[in-house]
């Protein structure tokens, strides 16, 4: 029987794009065998598929990049390319006697509870009727303030929003090494804890890859989160053969590095939270003692006695930064007024919290 139940897993640019920028269809079709296996196994896969540019470039041609800025050769090929790559999925999961469907999102989908749990549904709906749901932004629409960092942000803002109990990052390479990946005296890490307090940074090249938006820090940022809400998280490189089966048989036979996930429960409206710090509205601003009792990991909501300032404007619901005395941002959190009414509240003794434990998100 399989361990897991549902999986995420998000394929990058760089593992479904050749070196000219075009799409790579043997490398797409041999990943599609390999969900296509787990699916009849009876697990429920949600792909999380970059590749729509690079499916338009390979339609269109190279010349477009020379002709138009950035952001409109962005769009028309993923206009162009998302078509193609859709139906290629269609085409070659139909080969298995599997359905699937495209869902296109956008970052501001998730900034409402409301749209949040629309695309819930929706996904959920597809697995129950055995459709493998195929998610990437909607390039075509989306502006540069309003993306997703990259497809890694959305595959962990997908699978907490789904439950997964498992999220799988294809790169092109084997995972988070301790240097430069072509250096020969770098390491690769196998696993971190959720827990783990080690600053990454300091191992990870920031450059990003050749054709997605975004680079190992992302995703080992991505992967810290949604480990600490209770999911596991693997970076491995798509391009070996058979990896996802190698990887859930998890036989240490398979490169990859590992984020533990922590075995603290996390509700779904915390998890909403944990992925809505790019909708925060404003901040509150907070004292040491304040600071100090959030951050001991008590159930403890946030006191208008342990406010020293508010930042900005927000409306009753809204999301807000959390800041400790050194300016540092310590968390996120639904605010149970507006900011013209928390800024009454500032310091006073008593009275319900600005934010409730429930509604509250620690970094």
């Amino acid at each position: 029987m399989p361990r897991y139940k549902r999986i995420t897993v998000k394929i990058g640019s760089n593992v479904l794009t050749r070196p000219d920028g075009t799409l790579d269809v043997t490398r797409m079709s041999a990943l599609v065998d390999q969900v296509a296996a787990l699916h009849k196994q009876g697990i429920e896969v949600i792909l999380v598929s970059s590749g729509a540019v690079a499916s338009g470039r390979s339609e269109l041609g190279m010349e477009h990049d020379r002709r138009l800025d950035a952001v409109s050769a962005r769009q028309l090929f993923s206009a162009v390319g998302q078509a193609k790559l859709i139906n290629r999925y269609y085409e070659l999961f139909k080969e298995h006697g599997i359905a699937c469907g495209q869902i296109l999102t956008m970052k501001e989908s998730f900034s409402t509870r409301r749209h949040y749990l629309n695309q819930k549904h929706c996904m959920e709906v597809m697995l129950e009727n055995g459709v493998i749901p195929i998610v990437n932004e909607n390039d075509t629409v989306s502006v540069t303030e309003l993306m997703f960092t990259d497809n890694d942000e959305l595959s962990g803002m997908i699978a907490s929003m789904m439950d997964a109990e498992i999220l799988i990052i294809l790169s092109n390479i084997d995972g988070i090494y301790t240097g430069a990946p072509d250096d020969p005296q770098s390491r690769l890490i196998p696993e971190i804890s959720a827990e783990s307090r080690t600053d990454l940074s300091k191992y990870i090249q920031t450059g990003k890859s050749a054709f997605g938006r975004g680079g190992m820090l992302t995703k080992s940022s991505i992967a810290r989160k949604v480990a600490q809400e209770g999911i596991e998280v693997i970076i491995a490189n798509g391009r070996r053969d058979d990896v996802l089966a190698a990887l859930l048989r998890r036989d240490g036979a398979t490169p990859c590095t590992r984020f533990l996930p922590s075995d603290k429960t996390t509700s779904s409206i915390k998890k909403w939270i944990a992925h809505s710090e790019g909708f925060a509205k404003g901040g509150l601003h907070i004292n040491e003692q304040a600071a100090e009792r959030l951050l001991s990991r008590r159930a403890t909501s946030l006191l208008p006695v342990g406010v020293t300032s508010v930042e900005g404007d927000f409306e009753k619901g809204d999301i807000v930064r959390i800041y400790a005395p050194d300016s540092r941002q310590i968390g996120v959190g639904r605010i149970s007024c507006d900011s013209t009414k928390a800024r009454t509240l500032i310091g006073k003794q008593g009275g319900r919290p600005l934010i409730h434990y429930d509604y509250l998100f620690l970094d």
